[in-house]
């Protein structure tokens, strides 16, 4: 795989990988890791709203008629 980052963003890489001690290629594979991870826990919250919506939606009317 190729990836073509910009300049600046190259720059800060380079420093914050010799910062840490480590490479370029694991910090943007720590970055793809966490975007993954974001997604996934995003879809799940919002399937546990869809089911809650769906499942508890007579509750939900009395509590906001309350």
């Amino acid at each position: 795989m190729n990836l073509r980052v910009p300049e600046d963003l190259d720059r800060r890489l380079d420093q914050l990988a010799a910062e840490e001690h480590t490479s370029k290629s694991a910090l943007l594979l720590q970055g793809a890791e966490l975007v993954l991870q974001r997604h996934r826990r995003s879809r799940e919250i919002g399937e546990g709203l869809d089911f809650v919506m769906s499942h508890d939606a007579a509750l939900l009317t009395r509590l906001e008629d309350a």
